[in-house]
């Protein structure tokens, strides 16, 4: 079967703030097309895209579901998006790859901010974007208040082509604004609208935001202008075209309205889908990176050679690797071979499909602007390129936001290190934004994410899927320990035991170096009195103790050794001898050198709504924070703060409940400061009584 021409396709992203409704839109959409043969819930799980378990538990969506339907001749790739701000990946991927943006808005709540966030990046990739404004049944629902959030939030050209019928549990139907028709909805059928006069109550408002509509519609247009501005009319395929090129450059964004869960208005939005949004066709080249980091266009050109972008891959214990793509020129086929551009190797392609949900129909072969999937690919991964002969070209990496919520983990069962590493590094290749390291400082194996739902959802998949269970427990704070004086102090180790003994003798001085220098040894012995062959002994002495620290049990820094004297004994002296030697000496001079705790201080950056900044700054004042600035970031405001680590640990849950979950952040590393002197005896106090828990905290 051939491939569908670039200029019959459409691909588009459900996107918006978590429980706007964006998955009960897809399956109106998927049951009014003729997909599905029933409404799906999201409550009970029976959604062709929350498919995984874990979603139907949290009745949410965690991964990004492609789908594919046939409309009006059109084939229409539509793909389901987390709205939760942990999964952002897969919303950023989805975005890189279609065409256009539905933002689904929740209409009591309005504009939210990670659909503020989403719009932004919407608008970096040039996208088109509509905007469905749903649960107008809700309770406090309201059409024109959300319209009037999202001309403050994107400007006004976000113009309504409908306005609904009824409020709240009464709405029942929508008013199109091209045509001055209405539809009232009966029941959750498919083609339940029925076409009916506009009610006399509305008619007047009905009017005023046609007439809204029309003002942005001739912008696109200076004949249009001149003919609208005269009075002429303008006949509904002019005033489509004009609407079509003002969303495909970005300069009109309509607004349509509806109740999913009921399957109201959702007919009305997929004739948007395929009479509004462009086609790849439409939207022409696409920019992509040379071997030098030069621009160059993609033309979608079913003649030209073959490059395909992996914008997202699945972890399938069963079937190895699950591969979805969007191909932007040449032809992809199944049975074929072909060159992954970014890591420089071969690939055969097996069996191409065509994701609906969980299931996967087999295809033949994909054209310019279509999205498919494959499996079982050896190397390729999420960011690579396919292409059909030897060529560097490839896309700019995802800016994705860097994790800031770490936990230590470990196999809950002895013997299973292996199993837990390998199931935690498949799903890192699913997920780009989940850091798995071995923390040097502490020794501990971390996974950090976004959030702790989102390590929590990470942990829930190993063991779903790869049988690997782990144990999560709050990271130890990486403290440092170091020197304020200098000190001096006498090692010496003797030890005989009726042979040979052991003897090893030194003295050292230590003093505070310059932040940043580390450990310095300086070997200041003369006249032979520790033979030359056992001074790195001394040294590894130092070092050892050192790492394991004298105050707390954390890793010293910023200490210079000078070994300036000792004794050795001609038969007992060793190796051993010394480098114990060493340890006792520098144990002793730490001990008069005025130790103290050093711990790390992040910097964040807060992204919370006015009205909550006020609970959210008194929160980091009672964390030690040291809040730096605040700058208004559309309808939040932007907190800068320098915080301690050790009590941000659990800040992610903390801030979700100060901000009803309409906060967020990020964090990174800045520097080092002082232990206040209360907090440090604390953990020296717990580090000694040998409280594992209190040490990590």
């Amino acid at each position: 079967m051939p491939h569908n021409p670039p200029d019959r396709i459409r691909n588009v992203a459900l996107v918006g703030h978590r429980g706007s409704g964006k998955t009960s839109l897809a399956e109106a959409i998927l049951f009014e097309s003729g997909v599905v043969n029933r409404l799906g819930r999201v409550e009970d799980g029976s959604t062709v895209c929350d498919f995984e378990d874990d979603e139907q538990e949290r009745g949410m969506s965690i991964g990004a579901a492609v789908t594919s339907f046939e409309h009006d001749g059109r084939k229409v790739n539509m793909i389901d998006t987390p709205g939760e701000s942990s999964f952002i990946a897969d919303t950023l991927a989805a975005l890189r790859i279609v065409d256009a943006a539905v933002f689904v808005v929740n209409g009591v709540m309005g504009v939210e901010v990670h659909t503020e966030r989403l719009w932004r990046r919407a608008d970096e990739q040039g996208l088109a974007r509509l905007v469905f404004v749903n649960m107008l049944d809700r309770e406090r629902a309201d059409f024109f208040r959300s319209l009037d959030s999202l001309k403050t939030a994107f400007g006004q050209h976000v113009v309504a082509t409908e306005i609904p019928i009824g409020s709240e549990h009464e709405m029942r139907g929508v008013i199109d604004l091209i045509d001055m028709t209405a539809f009232e909805y009966e029941g959750e059928e498919r083609g339940n609208a029925k076409q009916v006069e506009i009610p006399d109550a509305l008619r007047a408002q009905a009017e005023e935001y046609r007439e809204k509509l029309m003002d942005e519609v001739a912008e696109n247009s200076d004949e249009l202008m001149e003919r609208y501005l005269e009075g002429e009319e303008i006949s509904h395929d002019e005033i489509v075209a004009a609407l079509k090129k003002g969303v495909t450059e970005g300069h009109l964004f309509p607004v349509t309205c509806g109740v999913a869960t009921r399957n109201l208005g959702t007919n009305r939005l997929l004739e948007a889908l395929v009479e509004d949004v462009p086609s790849p066709a439409m939207r022409g080249a696409v920019a992509a990176l040379d071997a030098d980091g030069e621009r160059v266009e993609i033309e979608p050109d079913a003649s030209g050679d073959l490059i395909a972008y992996v914008f997202k891959t699945t972890a399938d214990p069963y079937t190895g690797r699950i591969n979805m793509l969007r191909v932007y020129a040449g032809e992809l086929k199944s049975d074929s071979h072909v060159q992954n551009a970014v890591q420089r190797s071969k690939e055969r392609i097996g069996q191409l499909a065509a994701p609906e949900g969980k299931e996967m129909t087999p295809i033949d072969e994909l054209g310019p602007g279509d999205i498919g999937a494959v499996a079982k690919l050896r190397e390729t991964r999420a960011g690579d390129v396919l292409a059909g002969k030897d060529t560097a070209i490839r896309f700019p990496p995802l800016a994705l936001p860097a994790p800031v919520m770490a936990f230590a983990y470990e196999p809950k069962s002895k013997g299973d290190e292996e199993k837990a590493a390998s199931a935690v590094r498949r799903l890192t290749e699913e997920d780009p934004t989940l850091d798995v390291h071995r923390d040097p400082e502490t020794g501990e194996q971390i996974i950090a994410g976004l959030s702790q739902i989102h390590v929590e959802v990470i942990v829930d998949r190993m063991k779903r899927r790869f049988g690997a269970e782990i144990e999560l427990h709050p990271p130890r704070v990486p403290y440092l320990e170091t020197i304020r004086k200098p000190a001096k102090a006498h090692g010496r180790y003797k030890k005989q035991t009726g042979g040979r003994g052991q003897f090893g003798d030194c003295r050292i001085e230590i003093e505070p170096a310059q932040t940043g220098e580390g450990f310095e040894f300086v070997n200041a012995i003369k006249g032979g009195v520790i033979p030359g062959g056992f001074i790195p002994a001394v040294e590894k002495g130092i070092v050892e103790a050192m790492a394991a620290g004298v105050l707390a049990g954390y890793p010293m820094k910023d200490v210079r050794v000078r070994l300036f004297d000792g004794q050795h004994h001609s038969v007992d002296s060793s190796e051993m001898a010394f480098k114990i030697a060493g340890s006792m000496a520098f144990k002793q001079a730490v001990a008069e050198a005025d130790a103290y705790l050093l711990e790390p201080i992040m910097q964040m950056t807060i992204a919370v709504p006015e009205d909550v900044v006020g609970d959210v700054i008194g929160d980091l004042n009672s964390r030690r924070g040291r809040p730096l600035g605040m700058e208004p970031k559309g309808s939040a405001t932007e907190i800068k703060a320098e915080v301690p680590m050790a009590e941000v640990l659990d800040y992610a849950p903390d801030l979700r409940a100060i901000t009803g979950g309409r906060g967020d952040y990020t964090m990174e590393f800045l520097r080092y400061e002082e232990v206040p002197g209360h907090i440090a005896q604390k953990v020296v106090a717990e580090a000694k009584a040998g409280d594992e828990r209190g040490v990590k905290a």
